[in-house]
């Protein structure tokens, strides 16, 4: 899908009687407004909160990540190894400036987060696919890439509930991706937006917890508010120091304020459990419900991923249908979805879709699904 197309799209879903199934975001009415208010208030409190703060960010926040860190990848992280950015997509944006000179091969899952494709395009990267299954990347793949003479300079990588894929890395196949990394010298991107959304078994330990040559990315987007604009990444430092002259010439620092405010929510560990938990009760009962209508409505033409935490359902059709054709058809109806194209780093996925259900509730899922059926039923008339 042309970067226009994906626009106008957008433009579509904010019309209110389009039900979306198309944009990965978080549902507003998980955010906590009453408790990020008292934590403005009380950063408000002191002048440091409308000052500038540090290029590489507020130190109080970088405290608080560097022990979150430390203790996801089960050794210590200094705070000389976290730099906070507006979210997880300018780290990723400013790794790229970093790590890549023109002609740089960057190896990502097939199909490919959208954004790392933006970005690894914008620096005129060699951008190579490696396919996935329910395993996640496919390891033997990659290695095969390398052994016929490609040398990445960086591996891309969502392990945790894929975006668009939904699926994540094995514990196996992590530890062989850290094994390559060690051994090639290539950088590992461990893009880890959604990581702490599981449902039943909480995600696997982190590609960084058995390399050095891994650089990991989260955000607070999904667990707090994507309002707040607060990623990081956590590297080396030399990775990190060169991170942060980049980011002193693309926008000085951060904000302050709603630094503080991530910092206090996050810190705040009893509150932050209980919260997250309800943001995992809230979108496994609606994955439940999608997945369920999906299966009801296409079960005999389709396949699809088992969702077992994050945002989102990818669905492969079998009756030829051309996920392409059926968009404007599902306009028509009143539903939006990304066929699958839009995520292919040559072609493909023309039979594919993606579906996202973290922004409505469980009947307007169902709903969503039925205009879906009644689209897909145009496109194939019996």
């Amino acid at each position: 899908m042309p970067s226009s197309a994906i626009r106008d799209l957008l433009k579509i879903t904010a019309r209110p009687e389009i039900i979306s199934l198309a944009g990965g975001l978080p549902d507003p009415e998980l955010a906590p407004r009453e408790r990020m208010a008292q934590a403005a208030a009380t950063a408000l409190a002191g002048v440091e909160s409308v000052q500038y703060t540090e290029t590489p960010g507020w130190g109080g926040l970088r405290t608080v990540l560097a022990e979150r860190e430390s203790a996801k990848c089960g050794r210590p992280i200094s705070v000389d190894e976290i730099v906070v950015t507006h979210g997880s997509q300018q780290a990723l944006s400013l790794l790229a400036q970093v790590l890549l000179d023109p002609g740089a091969v960057v190896v990502v899952e097939d199909p490919a987060y959208i954004g790392a494709l933006q970005v690894f395009r914008a620096v005129d990267a060699k951008i190579v696919a490696v396919p996935m299954d329910g395993d996640g990347m496919d390891i033997d793949a990659l290695e095969s890439v390398i052994a016929s003479g490609t040398r990445p300079t960086v591996v891309h990588s969502v392990p945790n509930f894929h975006n668009p894929g939904s699926r994540s890395l094995s514990v196996e196949r992590r530890v062989r991706l850290a094994e390559l990394a060690d051994r090639h010298g290539f950088w590992v991107i461990e893009d880890d937006p959604y990581g702490e959304i599981w449902f039943d078994e909480p995600s696997a330990a982190p590609v960084a917890s058995y390399s050095d040559h891994v650089i990991r990315l989260s955000s607070a987007s999904k667990i707090l508010a994507p309002a707040l604009r607060t990623g990081w990444l956590h590297g080396p430092q030399h990775v990190c120091r060169a991170v942060e002259l980049v980011k002193q010439g693309a926008d000085l620092c951060g904000s302050a304020l709603t630094q503080q405010i991530a910092a206090e929510l996050l810190a705040d560990t009893n509150w932050l459990d209980g919260h997250i938990a309800i943001i995992r009760d809230a979108y496994r009962g609606r994955a439940k419900v999608l997945c369920a209508a999906v299966d009801r409505a296409f079960g005999e033409v389709s396949t699809r991923t088992e969702v077992s935490g994050g945002m989102f359902s990818w669905v492969d059709f079998r009756d030829g249908t051309d996920t392409r054709a059926l968009l404007p058809l599902a306009l028509e109806e009143g539903v939006a979805f990304v066929p699958g194209s839009a995520f292919a780093v040559t072609d493909g996925y023309e039979n594919s879709m993606r579906l996202c259900f973290t922004s409505s509730s469980g009947p307007v899922l169902e709903q969503a699904v039925d205009r879906l059926a009644r689209a897909h039923a145009r496109l194939h008339p019996q």
